[in-house]
């Protein structure tokens, strides 16, 4: 088995780290491939609450590999953005919340890899861009449909028209990312937010995501049922019951995910 991403669980929490850092982390079909069977494992494996995906090296990922474009068939292409296409669907049908951690760069794919998980921890260094534009290409991996949901269509036109980077204060500032760590405090403030998430009802965390990301194309009347058969479902959890309990006995409650 290759070693483009390397994996560890610990303590409820999937940590998939992207691994060609000779090159920034570009994306390689054994990458994408290993990316979604590890998150494909991680829907049916109960020890997992939360997934964390970062890369190695100086940079979260560059996207695509640009040492190799130009030498690939129409074919190959196709199957590639299939690849990652299916990756970005893992992440949204994933019941878990998976955590981006940034640092360095995240461009191209790899900025809307970001965008479709469900937190976004960014290095103040870090720097997001979707430069499609400057090897004559258009944004793929859902880039087209992210964006403009964060920011407004107009913002994203023009983000995507220049290429420029965006700074990690600015795209804190529009949306795009929920929290700035210092560099320096960055792995161990990613680990803190993640151990206390997977201490959180999980389950009750993937109902929400889901409805959260239906209500972008749904309407109100859908969202109100969906929402309505869904508590019911939740209210007879063990996860509901033991917080119940654990608010009489004025104690943390022990969250087990069912």
């Amino acid at each position: 088995m290759n070693d483009h991403l390397l994996t560890n669980k610990e303590n409820g929490v999937l940590y998939l780290t992207l691994n060609r850092p000779d090159r920034l982390n570009a994306f390689s079909p054994e990458m994408m491939s290993r990316l979604e069977e590890e998150l494909t494992k991680a829907k049916e494996n109960n020890d997992v609450k939360v997934v964390v995906l970062s890369g190695a090296g100086r940079s979260f990922s560059a996207g695509g590999d640009v040492k190799s474009m130009g030498k690939t068939t129409p074919q190959q292409i196709y199957d590639h953005i299939g690849r990652l296409n299916d990756v970005i669907r893992c992440i949204k049908s994933l019941e878990k919340p998976v955590i981006a951690a940034v640092h360095g760069f995240a461009a191209g794919a790899a900025f809307n890899i970001v965008m479709a998980c469900d937190i976004v921890l960014a290095a103040a260094s870090s720097k997001f861009a979707l430069s499609f534009t400057q090897v004559g290409l258009m944004s793929d991996g859902g880039g087209s449909y992210f964006l403009p949901k964060l920011i407004g269509i107009h913002l994203a036109k023009e983000c995507m028209f220049n290429g420029e980077p965006i700074e990690a204060e600015t795209a804190k500032k529009w949306g795009i990312v929920n929290q700035l760590f210092d560099d320096t405090e960055m792995e161990a403030s990613v680990k803190t937010y993640a151990l206390k998430a997977a201490a959180g009802p999980v389950r009750a965390f993937g109902m929400m995501k889901k409805a959260m990301d239906h209500s972008l194309n749904a309407s109100l009347d859908e969202i109100l049922e969906e929402e309505r058969i869904t508590q019911t479902l939740l209210a007879s959890s063990e996860d509901h019951q033991e917080g119940v309990n654990a608010f009489k006995e004025k104690r943390k409650p022990v969250f087990s995910g069912a």
